[in-house]
């Protein structure tokens, strides 16, 4: 072999091995964006951790901020962040889901203050441990706020109430 034939499956390209470097910072900087409660949740060791912190503080400092960024993506590099994105991935993936139940619950909470009683009958039959009276109640409170013009608080109450059976 010559000294300018490369072995395919060892050669990185410069451009590669830069994409890399950027997946890795761009990693780093949604870590930073994290609050201190969801990255608690990430599997990071102490140095890296203290970066992030660190970033965290000084984002206000435009200069100094980015260069935190970019050694936040230095420490990213000597590690393996595997365990790092399935922890990102798993704590978004939450996220969606928490999403869809709050607008799920949201168009049920519309259906009962439109339809009555057959939609409450549909959330106890989606929801068995929800109280049929306690959803009547609040569904009676709230068409009457409606109809006197009031604020929708019993329209409110009615949706806590219902989030709670349904994440309980």
């Amino acid at each position: 072999m010559s000294e300018f034939e490369y072995d395919d499956d060892e050669f990185v390209s410069k451009s590669e091995l830069k994409r890399a470097a950027e997946a890795q910072q761009q990693l780093g900087e949604k870590l930073v964006e994290l609050p201190e409660g969801k990255l608690a949740k990430i599997p990071l060791d102490d140095d890296l951790l203290e970066a992030i912190r660190l970033a965290q503080r000084i984002r206000g400092t435009r200069e100094g901020f980015r260069r935190q960024l970019q050694l936040i993506g230095k420490l990213m590099r000597s590690r393996d962040i595997a365990p790092i994105e399935q922890a990102l991935a798993e704590l978004e993936q939450s996220h969606h889901q928490q999403n869809a139940l709050f607008h799920q619950l949201e168009k049920q909470r519309d259906a009962i203050l439109a339809h009555g009683d057959d939609a409450i009958q549909a959330f106890i039959d989606a929801y068995p441990k929800a109280d049929r009276q306690r959803l009547r109640q609040l569904y009676r409170q709230a068409t009457k706020q409606a109809e006197q013009g009031k604020p929708p608080a019993a329209q409110r109450e009615l949706f806590k109430y219902m989030r709670q059976v349904a994440t309980a």
